[in-house]
Formats: C-alpha cells, sequence, structure tokens
C-alpha cells in the first residue's frame, strides 16, 4: 500500500500555513518597497537647522547653522551688483577646502567631507523655475537639489549634503521678484545672506556631542583604565582623589590622548580633535534695478551730451563773429 503524499493533519494546517507564509512575504515586500517609495529624511544638515528654528538667521545676525559646526571656514558668494525685474540670474556660493583631507564619519571610519549651503535672499526671489533656466545656466547647476526653506519661506534656499569634491562651487538659479505686478515689493537696495559649511557638525541639536568632537575629562584624578567599547569607542576610567571612579564614554572615531596612570584635571582633552571642516557666512548687496530708471538716465545721459556739443558749437560761433569784427 502506497503511503499518501499528504497526510489528513498535513492537509488540516495547510491554510493556516499558507495564510502565514503569504502574510510574511507581504510585510517584507511592504518594508523592502516602503524603504525605497518612502525613504527615510537623512539626519543631517540642513535638515536640523529647517525643523528647529523658523528662520535660519538669528536677531545676532549669525546663522544657526555656526551652533552645531563650531569651526570657522571662509565661505563666498558672487552675486550680480544689479538685476532686472523678472529675470533669471545665477548666484555662486563657494565653499573652498583642502579635498585632501578626510573626516571622521558617524561609524567611527574616515571618509570624504560633504557641503552644504543656505541662501537668504530679499522677499520676492526665489528659486527659478527649471523652464526659465538658460541652457549654459544648466550646465552650471548640473543635477544639484535645491529645497526651500519652508513651506513659508521660499527666498531662502538650502542644498546639500552634497560631496566636497564635486561641489566646492554651488550655482544656484535665481528668479527676480517684478514690483510692478507685486505692489508689496519696490525697486532698491537689498541684503544677500549666505552660509556655507563644509564637514560634519560637533554640535547635535540636542545638544550632545558627535563623533566630530574634542573629547574631555568630566573629573580631576587618574586614569586607572582604558577599555575598548564595543561600539569601536573607548571608556577612561579616572580615579579621583577620594575613590570615586568616573567613567568618560568616548565613540568610535576621535584618537585617544591619554593612557592609563597619566594625571588629569576636569576640561583636559581626552581626545584629539578631528573635526577638519567648519562654517563660515558672508553678506552681499544687490539692487533690484527699475527698467525705467535705466530709460531715464540714458535719457538723462543724451541729454547732457547733446548740450554739451551744442556749447562747443556755440562757442565757436561767437569766435568766429568776433574773429569777423576784428577784420573790420
Amino acid at each position: 500500500m502506497r503511503t499518501p503524499l499528504l497526510t489528513n493533519s498535513w492537509l488540516q494546517r495547510w491554510p493556516a500555513l499558507l495564510h502565514v507564509t503569504t502574510l510574511a512575504i507581504a510585510i517584507v515586500a511592504t518594508v523592502l518597497l516602503g524603504s525605497v517609495a518612502f525613504p527615510q529624511t537623512a539626519q543631517a544638515y540642513p535638515i536640523f537647522a529647517q525643523q528647529g528654528y523658523e528662520n535660519p538667521r538669528e536677531a545676532t545676525g549669525r546663522i544657526v547653522c555656526a551652533n552645531c559646526h563650531l569651526a570657522a571656514k571662509p565661505t563666498y558668494v558672487e552675486v550680480p551688483q544689479s538685476v532686472l525685474p523678472d529675470t533669471v540670474f545665477e548666484a555662486v556660493v563657494k565653499i573652498p577646502y583642502d579635498s585632501s583631507v578626510q573626516q571622521v564619519v558617524a561609524g567611527g571610519e574616515k571618509g570624504p567631507l560633504n557641503v552644504g549651503a543656505v541662501l537668504m535672499l530679499p522677499e520676492g526671489f526665489k528659486l527659478a523655475p527649471e523652464d526659465r533656466i538658460p541652457e549654459e545656466m544648466k550646465e552650471k547647476v548640473q543635477d544639484v537639489y535645491f529645497q526651500p526653506y519652508s513651506e513659508t519661506k521660499d527666498n531662502i534656499i538650502v542644498v546639500g549634503p552634497l560631496p566636497g569634491e564635486q561641489y566646492q562651487e554651488i550655482t544656484f538659479p535665481i528668479l527676480s521678484p517684478d514690483p510692478n505686478t507685486d505692489k508689496s515689493l519696490r525697486f532698491g537696495k537689498y541684503q544677500v545672506h549666505v552660509g556655507g559649511n563644509r564637514g560634519r557638525g560637533q554640535i547635535y541639536p540636542a545638544g550632545n556631542k558627535s563623533n566630530n568632537a574634542v573629547y574631555n575629562a568630566s573629573a580631576n584624578g587618574t586614569v586607572s583604565q582604558i577599555a575598548k567599547a564595543e561600539d569601536g569607542g573607548y571608556e577612561v576610567t579616572i580615579q579621583t582623589a577620594d575613590g570615586a571612579a568616573v567613567v568618560d564614554a568616548i565613540p568610535a572615531g576621535p584618537a585617544l590622548l591619554v593612557a592609563e596612570g597619566q594625571e588629569v584635571k576636569t576640561g583636559d582633552a581626552l581626545t584629539e580633535n578631528p573635526n577638519v571642516g567648519g562654517f563660515g557666512q558672508v553678506d552681499a548687496e544687490i539692487v533690484l534695478q527699475s527698467p525705467n530708471r535705466i530709460l531715464g538716465l540714458l535719457a538723462f545721459f543724451a541729454i547732457v551730451t547733446l548740450a554739451q556739443i551744442m556749447l562747443v558749437l556755440k562757442k565757436k560761433q561767437i569766435e568766429k563773429v568776433q574773429e569777423a569784427e576784428m577784420q573790420f
């Protein structure tokens, strides 16, 4: 007698097993598709500033990126001296640094630096729509993704993080407003504020240090033990004078400067400074020029030139009259 391939008990359990298998496949597919179609927001600048500050420029004039990026580095901007209304122009932000240096990344390894920038334009100025950008300017912009700082502040544009080796110079395509169609705007001189960053920050918005910062001793005493942590960092135990043991946790990345048996004081550096980046800001001015004022200026120049010519001709005429009178 042949043994059946499927017993009665197996047949009874088959629908339940099929349901569980189908459910597991659905969960895995949902997770995979969700991670691709709806990626999580990258926890990097400028998202921290966008989440924590309604306006990225404080009353003191400092751009808030400096709260987390403590080192100062130069940043430059090039904008036209004046622009006409409803025209597309470029603002070039330069973020120079030594491309041979590498920074400490989140996992503690070394990697290339990223760059980012914030461009604060006057009210009414905004990112130019793609169909208004000239082809020559598109080549400079490349495939950089720009975004407004918030839904209510489209005159503030942020970009980054971007690979620093490719984008030490970032071109922003900007569309100027037209006060003739928007009466809330006016012609005149305006301020432009720019912030440029290279590398990771040293402080997170919550106030805790990143692994791209210097770690200091929290007590006076002797370094009694340095233990390697599971995450690749260190646990430095400081024996104080009263016999207490204070443990300072150091994440993976910064290199230690102390050794067991060494005397330390509160605030002494336990690690080197791994930061090779920094933040810088710069201000510029731009004039929203009225075409009618330019035409009026040209007309004034034409009148002055014509008046000068007429004066010269009149002088020549008087000289001829005087010469004729002297002959008689």
